[in-house]
């Protein structure tokens, strides 16, 4: 459930007219709801009633000072991977105490930073990686918690371009050495070994993936134990699904999957934590657009929109699905087969092909759903098109959480070398 519905023919996030937000703020523009932010993250926590759990929501997902604050308030730790969402999630009101450092690339500078913000753990992605965290511990005084990711070579059925979990991909420790991984743990002085992770990639819609993933992490952890490893807590990622599509078949929902994890994992004596992210953010936010034109050809008509493949980028990236609608809905029952496309110079800037829709005209206004999660934080500046704000919606009333970048601000970020300045 999400809080972006039609009320007397107008589309509403919340109790604000979308449409008012658009003609202040201009279009493109990503609209937020707080209330479905803090519902899904209460719907996701108490599907594991019961289980010593800590969700740490994955700021790679919406990093938006807003949205951050907004779940630190209901009690959300926080899954980065960089010192830049570190910084973030630290300044929104986390505390380091709920942070978990994941990614495969960690730099000795960012490792430092987080040693001294005192997070909760390391997600170690490789042996090499391994090394760097026991050195700059060394360097500080410091005993590093890790965690060792492992790759439990399966095949979670999702897109492969977010298929985390495959011995092919390019994430965590192979399973066959995770044994030697944690003895090397053992032997090295400035780490301390704290528990198992894994995380098999995103979008899942079946549980069975999950399933098989975590009934072989009952068994490294029952090994690990018997070699003399203290397991304190195991890290499952994140991953499940969200609706995209109207008319698909809905993905599993929290609470099938907290019985499934109690199920499995309950007897493990550990603390369990979870890194969702597009479960929370995903359908809390829309992208929100004007018609420009509508084209012709002689195959094919298009709706060319004010926002491109540079403000949102799954569609083009992944091909992936978002549902498009007016935001004033349509007494008429005419519908078209259109494509929407945005301006970008390239065949990609395709947001839906062969949609039907009801007719719309220069001018109208769409929203473009399920786009709070990995929409304003993949965009770029590409064809020279600045940023677009964002606007967080709570009851009646919206805010600005962050402004649309101006082109001079654009232009500015650019120097000339001395050669070129004039004299």
């Amino acid at each position: 459930m999400d809080h972006f519905q039609y009320r007397d023919g107008e589309l509403f996030a919340e109790d604000i007219a979308v449409a008012e937000i658009a003609r202040n703020v201009g279009t493109p523009v990503y609209i937020y709801s707080t209330a479905t932010l803090e519902r899904h993250f209460k719907v996701f926590s108490d599907a594991f009633e019961g289980l010593d759990t800590l969700v740490c929501y994955a700021v790679k997902a919406n990093s938006n000072q807003a949205v951050l604050t907004t779940l630190a308030r209901q009690g959300a730790g926080a899954d980065v991977v960089s010192e830049g969402e570190l910084l973030r999630a630290l300044k929104a009101g986390i505390p380091a105490s709920k942070i978990v450092f994941a990614g495969v690339g960690k730099t000795r500078r960012e490792i430092t930073a987080a040693l001294k913000a005192g997070i909760k753990q390391f997600n170690v992605e490789s042996e090499a990686e391994l090394e760097a965290i026991n050195d700059v511990a060394a360097g500080l005084g410091q005993t590093a918690p890790v965690s060792v990711r492992v790759n439990p070579d399966v095949d979670a059925k999702t897109h492969e371009k977010i298929s985390t979990g495959k011995s092919e991909n390019k994430f965590g420790i192979p399973w066959k050495r995770a044994e030697a991984v944690y003895n090397r743990i053992k032997a090295l002085g400035n780490v301390r070994a704290v528990g198992v992770d894994l995380h098999i990639g995103s979008q899942l819609t079946d549980l069975g993936p999950f399933e098989d993933a975590f009934s072989k992490l009952v068994d490294l952890v029952h090994h690990l134990r018997a070699q003399g490893h203290e397991i304190t807590h195991i890290d499952l990622g994140g991953g499940l699904g969200i609706p995209y599509e109207t008319d698909s078949a809905a993905p599993p929902s929290p609470k099938a999957y907290g019985l499934m994890v109690a199920k499995v994992l309950g007897d493990l004596e550990c603390s369990i934590i979870l890194e969702p992210g597009r479960l929370i953010a995903g359908n809390a936010g829309i992208l929100v657009s004007e018609v420009l034109y509508e084209k012709n050809s002689e195959k094919r008509t298009f709706y060319i929109i004010d926002a491109a493949m540079n403000d949102l980028a799954r569609p083009s990236m992944y091909g992936a699905h978002h549902e498009i609608i007016p935001v004033k809905e349509s007494l008429s029952t005419q519908t078209v087969i259109v494509d929407f496309v945005g301006p970008i110079c390239e065949s990609s800037d395709i947001f839906a092909k062969d949609r039907e829709t009801p007719q719309l005209q220069s001018g109208d206004l769409v929203a473009i759903k399920s786009a709070g999660a990995y929409g304003a934080v993949m965009a770029s500046t590409y064809n020279s098109r600045p940023l677009v704000p964002e606007v967080m919606v709570s009851g009646n009333k919206y805010t600005i959480v962050r402004a649309r970048q101006s082109l001079e601000t654009l232009i500015s970020m650019d120097t000339l070398p001395d050669w070129l300045t004039p004299a």
